[in-house]
Order: C-alpha cells, then sequence, then structure tokens
C-alpha cells in the first residue's frame, strides 16, 4: 500500500487526484475509486491504495479511529471515490457505469449527491431514470444535483421534474431546475 507524500496536506482534491493517476496508473486509480463508490471495497481495505490519495488529511484521521467509531463516517469514502471520477475517467472501463448507479441509491445523501455530480459530468445515460427520485429526495443538495443531471442526461419525463423543481422552497433546487429545463428543452427540442 503506497501512501500519498504528507497525507496530501496542501494538495486540492483535483490535484491529489491527479496525482494518485499518475503515481498508481489511471487502471488502478478508476477501478478502486468506482470500487469504493459502489461499495464493493471498504475505506480501510490493505491491498488497495491508501485512502489519503482521495480524502487527504481527512482519510488519515478517519484510519486513525477505531472500526467502531469509523464505521458510521465510512460513507466519506464513498464520496471521495466518486469525486475521483470527477476528474478522472475512461470510458472503456466497464466497472464505472455500475458504480455511478449503485451510488445513486446509497443510504448517504453525499454519496448520492456525488454520483449524480458524476453522472452529469461523465454524461451517464444509464442514470437518467435512477437520478428522477433524487429530486424528490429529503436533501436540497441531492435534489439540486439530481436535477442539474437531469438536464444532462434526462430525456421526456425529466422536463416535467425541471420545472417542478424550480418551486422548491431551496433556492439551489430552484436554480437548478431553470437551467435544467434549458438545457432539456434544448437537447431534446422540446418545450
Amino acid at each position: 500500500m503506497q501512501r500519498l507524500p504528507d497525507d496530501g496536506r496542501g494538495l486540492a482534491p483535483r490535484a491529489r487526484v491527479e496525482l494518485a493517476r499518475d503515481e498508481l496508473g489511471q487502471g488502478v486509480l478508476l477501478s478502486w475509486s468506482a470500487g469504493l463508490l459502489g461499495g464493493s471495497v471498504r475505506y480501510d481495505d490493505p491491498t488497495r491504495p491508501h485512502l489519503t490519495w482521495l480524502g487527504g488529511p481527512h482519510a488519515a484521521w478517519l484510519l486513525k479511529l477505531s472500526p467502531v467509531q469509523a464505521e458510521p463516517q465510512d460513507y466519506w469514502a464513498r464520496a471521495w471515490g466518486g469525486r475521483a471520477l470527477l476528474y478522472v475517467w475512461d470510458d472503456a472501463a466497464p466497472e464505472l457505469v455500475p458504480a455511478v448507479l449503485a451510488a445513486l441509491v446509497d443510504p448517504s445523501w453525499r454519496v448520492r449527491e456525488m454520483a449524480a455530480k458524476v453522472a452529469a459530468r461523465r454524461e451517464v445515460g444509464q442514470a437518467g431514470e435512477a437520478l428522477l427520485p433524487l429530486a424528490d429526495d429529503e436533501v436540497p443538495r441531492v435534489r439540486a444535483a439530481a436535477v442539474r443531471a437531469l438536464g444532462v442526461v434526462g430525456e421526456g419525463e425529466a422536463l416535467d421534474v425541471a420545472r417542478a423543481a424550480q418551486d422548491d422552497a431551496d433556492p439551489a433546487v430552484h436554480r437548478a431546475g431553470e437551467l435544467s429545463l434549458r438545457r432539456l428543452q434544448e437537447r431534446l427540442d422540446r418545450w
């Protein structure tokens, strides 16, 4: 297991991920990140790279906790795995899309939010249907991310979701609905 020098202190998340890609190799990084995001790889798996590659000082803190203390915090590793996929992706890597789809139904709102962001950035068309219920998530950040992603990958049914989001009490969801509706109308050529 390799450690990121200085536990990544001072490096922005994108820089940490890019350094991990350069040091570990893109294939290793993508497989590990997808495994974390989708829940098939544990945050403390000793056969995988050191978690500080993705989570920096926060990951170092998480790894110092006892398993009982860390278990309620393990969603961070799944979110960091997703964040890595914002910066590094390969359309030919078969494990990426299933990991994103699995994360859209994760019990942690941070993981669902990150998966929606990845679905939008990477244009994961298969996520369209799974994003629809997230537009009604109890957490505004998840709703906003889901509505934004629907603007990128949604189909006709997403038009009504985007319209409804414009009535959301949360300003971020409202703005996401406006943006998503415009994108959907342009992309689908439907009004």
